[in-house]
């Protein structure tokens, strides 16, 4: 992916830091454009189109988590950009805290530059048209029909429960990208990311080979899951 023509926002109060995530980002191939604080950023996401927007959360004035709140209750454009959210608060509660309010990434401090760049375009795929990609993926004798929901191994229909139809969609339009397993499970009746496991299990036991050493469903140690099709 070349980031010519993705703008992104960095919204930080530190300058340092502020100066230096946009100094690196830009020489990744973005645009990019600094704000201070919530209302700077505001002000400029009514102004400017945003690919993707890199958020801290401890800030002077509205907080990190405040803004992405406020912004997901906007029904317009502002209010479906992507969030990448930045912390040095890195514990399972903030993670989960930072999710519920709607971000799509969770990233704490310290981190690597590298990491930050492999999760920016990360999110930019996933938000990317959907029509870009294969409605049917391979997995090996199986395949999946993204847009009906129905995995098949050599065209014989093998049932999956609802949640695990949608389990395997948000994998494959993210297809060979990782997803956190808290994001996975944020729409599910167990934020801790438990209920996703066991799912992930069971799927493996329905589409691998060797479930145990998995080829296509495979664990990102520290992120949570990739499906990686043929």
């Amino acid at each position: 992916m070349t980031g010519s023509d993705r703008h992104l926002l960095v919204v930080d109060d530190d300058d340092r830091i502020r100066e230096l995530l946009k100094e690196y980002l830009a020489r990744s191939g973005f645009r990019v454009t600094g704000a201070s604080d919530a209302a700077s950023a505001s002000r400029l996401i009514d102004t400017l189109d945003f690919d993707l927007m890199v958020l801290d959360v401890m800030m002077p004035g509205e907080d990190g988590l405040a803004f992405a709140r406020r912004l997901r209750a906007r029904s317009d454009a502002p209010g479906r950009t992507p969030i990448l959210m930045l912390t040095a608060r890195g514990e399972a509660g903030d993670r989960i805290e930072g999710l519920t309010a709607g971000v799509d990434d969770y990233l704490a401090k310290p981190f690597e530059p590298r990491e930050l760049l492999l999760r920016i375009e990360a999110i930019l795929r996933r938000a990317g048209p959907r029509d870009a990609g294969p409605t049917v993926i391979g997995l090996g004798e199986c395949s999946f029909d993204i847009d009906r929901g129905e995995l098949t191994r050599d065209g014989a229909v093998i049932r999956l429960t609802e949640a695990e139809i949608e389990l395997m969609r948000r994998l494959a339009r993210s297809a060979n990208a990782p997803v956190d397993r808290l994001e996975l499970a944020r729409d599910t009746a167990d934020v801790t990311g438990r209920a996703v496991d066991v799912q992930v299990t069971r799927l493996r036991r329905k589409i691998e080979d060797d479930p145990k050493t998995p080829r296509y469903l495979q664990t990102v140690r520290g992120v949570g899951y990739r499906l990686a099709p043929d």
